[in-house]
């Protein structure tokens, strides 16, 4: 699990994610009602959420990113790492973490660059007895690989489940709703690859 002065970086990015959606939404040309019904996200949760008040769940982030055709990456605000054209290095300080305040589930950009060549790279931490729910399918030619490095992780699939220990591995189709659980009593981390072809 991160470290306290990751805490407050992390109630930072929520202010951060809702200034993003904002400007996103705007950039749309959307209204707050026409998102809503896009997204299925209630027009008082956006509004909230738009204004920092509100830290949305992963399966509420991730509705909002499809229905703004963005990453949930973008929305959080992956900063540039620092570095020359030929090597991008960001620091673990640096590291933009979504925090689902509900469940304790952590989302972070591990990503130098996130986007460079159609991917990114993020480690998720999953705390016992923990599920991100179905979260919707990504735009077709979207892939997902992940391996667990501790823990057991189920993932679901369109109808299919699958268990992973740690150092298993997992390639998936992200155009179907799909969800990773934790079900047992210590905690899971993984990290995931999503790649995007145009």
């Amino acid at each position: 699990m991160v470290e306290q002065d990751e805490n407050a970086a992390g109630d930072d990015l929520a202010g951060a994610f809702g200034g993003n959606v904002r400007r996103r939404r705007e950039e749309a040309g959307l209204t707050l009602e026409q998102l809503s019904v896009q997204s299925s996200v209630s027009r008082a949760m956006l509004s909230k959420v738009e204004r920092g008040e509100k830290s949305p769940t992963i399966g509420v982030a991730s509705r909002i990113a499809h229905a703004l055709n963005a990453s949930l990456s973008d929305l959080v605000g992956a900063p540039a790492g620092a570095g020359s054209g030929v090597a991008i290095v960001m620091r673990r300080k640096a590291r933009p973490v979504f925090r689902d305040p509900e469940t304790g589930f952590e989302r972070h950009i591990v990503s130098a660059a996130p986007g460079a060549g159609g991917s990114e790279m993020i480690m998720h931490y999953l705390p016992a007895q923990v599920s991100t729910g179905l979260l919707p399918a990504y735009p077709p030619g979207t892939e997902k690989q992940l391996v667990v490095l501790a823990g057991t992780l189920t993932v679901a699939i369109g109808g299919i489940i699958e268990t992973l220990e740690a150092g298993d591995s997992l390639f998936l189709q992200a155009d179907t709703d799909h969800g990773f659980a934790n079900r047992t009593d210590a905690a899971c981390e993984y990290i995931m690859v999503i790649s995007r072809r145009t």
